[in-house]
């Protein structure tokens, strides 16, 4: 690692015009290229103290070596040659933005003396008409096919077209009239090529004009009584129309303009861009790209633009690019496009309209295309194993950690204080292993009081598992004892604390009072904890997203299981522990470990505001690369913890608000409380109602009568309440309806 100032250029040697620098390693290979308005200014902030530099900025200037740079006269051409050693040099520490896939172009080769038409993917080459790109190579062939029958140009590869003009007679297409057949000679080259080029002018949006010079020409055969060239000129204009159906139109006729949306997070980016001309959707493509020097939105769509125009002239450069940021400043950029175009390009962000409309839906593919990426990466093995390799690694472990769990802490101003565990095993998620805490043994925030806790319960229960089959004595003797009364005392068996997980079913916890816990995937719907009470419904509190939710299919039993084929809940130790947080939470949860005698398990925290891995008992964080598969598997198993943890923390507030009275009377579903409004009108009547007038109820028998009585009568009764504004007691005579909402307040 390289000291910056070792390399530090002398005070005035930097000059204060713009510019482009170059920053080379020790091997002088040319790791970033950037430009500037002021050199001086620009490189003076990359010397500066390490602390204060973005971990990504730290990275690039301990790499380096040296730095060089080259004057320009204007910020334009500062930016045309950026983008030229970009290429040039491809350095690996600046935005590179690549094709998630090789989107297909519908070209036109009048570079040739009988033009083609064909589908072409890949770098565009001179003399070529290009329209596009598309997301299908089939949708090109689909609008060829028809605008074949009015445009008979040439489709036919070089090896056909020679092998029809030796032999005299042309291909299938030239019998059924999709094919002018200029390699028999039935129209000339110069005829050949006037077809090739209306071609491309109905592709390129002038449809108005053709359409209705076909028309004139039909009315004309008509009138003439030439009926079967009407009807041919008829089924050709219906031939077109359909063609153009295929392009949506969003915008006005005149309208060309390509619009570009960015979705990001901390790591990753993708970039979609719908291209409109003459008002049309005519092309779509996308690309993806890591993140790997410091840059915020404007920065990835100034870089976006010199990838999709940089080749680019003319009319490929439309008069206006819509952006969800403009580059600061943004005159340099524009001018930029001007000089490619030829003319005034307008740069800028869409306010109202119809253009806005179209950018929220390239901004809704931008995200899919991101969310598709971050799938397929996640999905395949050998990137997972590097993951799991470079965590291993960075924190110093034996081997590769082929169980993680995260812990997460979720609340809202202090109440419904919650925590989550979520499981990846060999880079993936096992969701029937999730398990859910409720932080019960004190009140208030206290995020690092509650790492502690959930830490200590999680691997309280890992050792009281081995104490059942006598391996804990085994291994550490002398260790702090473990027991079903431990569990219930002090912070991590608060009595009244409960833990449970994302699947439906609840399954008691022998040997802790007050405690419960829920698997992930086994267990009974609709069974009740130790107070007797429901805990979830038949989704449990993250609902779809459970083990039987989109994600598929149950993973079945990790690790030991029990004599019923179970698994044995909490049973199977992770080789790492991620908690969401820094160096409180970090040694917080080593605290727990150490307290409970484990030691072979590692810790380490995942930073969110700078993505820092922190270790215990170590000052300063560790700072993976950006483009690390590690970092990137840490970063999703804290988000899918986080995601967790505020799923089940807003279930709980949703449930606070609605619950009443009758929530607490067992046995009394949904329906029979409704019944049970529905009859009396609110809760007030319903509680100075006797046990026979309760029996009335249409479904409610005498116990469960005797049972509602009881409960309401031990509730005590809310205050009245009090219109603030005329002082007078508003009588609870309209409580049933909204009781009936899904809330049982008195």
């Amino acid at each position: 690692m390289a000291d910056p100032s070792s390399y530090r250029p002398k005070p005035g040697q930097i000059p204060d015009s713009p510019g482009v620098y170059k920053f080379r390693d020790e091997h002088g290979r040319v790791i970033y290229v950037g430009k500037a308005k002021s050199l001086r200014q620009r490189l003076s902030s990359y010397f500066q103290d390490l602390a204060n530099l973005h971990p990504r900025t730290r990275t690039m200037v301990t790499t380096a070596a040296a730095v060089e740079w080259t004057v320009v006269s204007t910020e334009v051409e500062a930016l045309q040659l950026e983008y030229s050693w970009i290429k040039e040099f491809d350095p690996r520490f600046n935005v590179k933005y690549r094709d998630d896939k090789s989107y297909p172009s519908l070209a036109v080769t009048l570079n040739e003396e009988f033009p083609r038409v064909q589908v072409m993917r890949g770098a565009k080459k001179k003399g070529v008409r290009y329209f596009g790109p598309y997301a299908h190579a089939w949708a090109i062939r689909e609008t060829v096919d028809l605008m074949l029958r009015v445009f008979p140009v040439r489709t036919c590869s070089a090896g056909v077209f020679k092998r029809s003009a030796q032999i005299g007679r042309p291909c299938l297409l030239g019998y059924i009239g999709k094919c002018s057949a200029p390699c028999v000679g039935r129209v000339t080259a110069e005829e050949h090529r006037q077809l090739a080029e209306e071609f491309c002018d109905f592709m390129a949006g002038r449809t108005g004009t053709y359409l209705r010079r076909l028309e004139e020409r039909m009315h004309e055969a008509a009138e003439d009584m030439e009926y079967e060239k009407a009807a041919r000129l008829r089924d050709d204009i219906g031939a077109l129309k359909r063609a153009m159906e295929k392009n949506a139109v969003v915008l006005a006729d005149a309208t060309d303009a390509d619009l570009i949306a960015v979705a990001e997070d901390e790591l990753e980016a993708a970039v979609q861009i719908f291209h409109v001309r003459g008002g049309r959707v005519r092309g779509q493509r996308g690309w993806v790209t890591d993140k790997v020097e410091a840059v915020d939105t404007a920065g990835l769509v100034e870089h976006a633009l010199q990838q999709l125009y940089g080749e680019e002239r003319g009319d490929a450069v439309p008069k206006e690019v819509l952006v969800p940021a403009v580059p600061e400043p943004a005159e340099p950029v524009a001018q930029w496009l001007a000089e490619r175009r030829g003319s005034r390009v307008d740069l800028r962000i869409p306010q109202r309209g119809d253009k806005k409309d179209l950018m929220e839906t390239v901004q809704r593919n931008a995200q899919q295309a991101l969310a598709l990426h971050k799938t397929k990466r996640a999905s395949d093995l050998t990137t997972r194993s590097r993951a799991l390799e470079e965590i291993a690694e960075a924190l110093g472990l034996d081997s590769a950690p082929l169980r993680v769990e995260c812990f997460d802490i979720s609340h809202l101003q202090g109440d419904d204080v919650v925590a989550s565990m979520v499981v990846f095993e060999d880079g993936l998620p096992r969701k029937s292993e999730y398990r859910r805490f409720q932080i019960k043994s004190f009140a208030g925030q206290d995020d690092v009081r509650s790492m502690h806790e959930v830490v200590s319960r999680r691997f309280r229960r890992y050792l009281q598992e081995k104490q059942k089959t006598g391996e804990w004595q085994e291994e550490a003797t002398g260790a702090p004892e473990v027991s079903g009364a431990t569990e219930a005392s002090g912070i991590a068996g608060a009595p009244g604390a409960t833990e449970t997980s994302g699947a439906p079913g609840v399954l008691g916890a022998p040997g802790v009072p007050g405690a419960v816990e829920t698997p992930g995937s086994t267990g009974s719907t609709g069974s009740t904890g130790s107070t007797g009470q429901p805990l979830d419904g038949p989704d449990g509190p993250d609902g779809p997203d459970g083990p039987d939710g989109p994600d598929g299919l149950d993973q079945g039993p990790s690790g030991p299981i029990d004599e019923e084929g179970r698994p044995k809940r909490f049973a199977y130790p992770p080789q790492l522990v991620v908690v969401d947080g820094g160096k409180p939470q970090v040694a917080a949860a080593q605290r727990a470990l150490d307290e409970l005698g484990v030691d072979d398990v590692a810790v380490c925290g995942l930073a969110k505001r700078l993505e820092e891995v922190w270790l215990p008992d170590e000052e300063d964080p560790v700072v993976l690369p950006r483009s690390s598969e590690g970092l990137y598997l840490l970063q999703r198993v804290r988000d899918e913890a986080h995601r967790f943890a505020i799923t089940y923390q807003r279930s709980k507030r949703a449930k606070s608000l609605k619950a009443g009275p009758l929530d607490t009377v067992p046995g009394l579903g949904d329906s029979r409380k409704q019944a049970l409004l529905k009859h009396f009108g609110s809760v007030k009547r319903l509680r100075a109602a006797t046990v026979e007038q309760i029996c009335e109820v249409p479904g409610v028998g005498r116990k469960t009568a005797e049972t509602v009585a009881a409960a309401l009568a031990g509730a005590a009764p809310a205050a009245p309440a009090v219109n603030t504004a005329t002082g007078e007691i508003i009588e609870d005579e309209a409580a049933g309806a909204a009781s009936s909402n899904g809330g049982t307040r008195p």
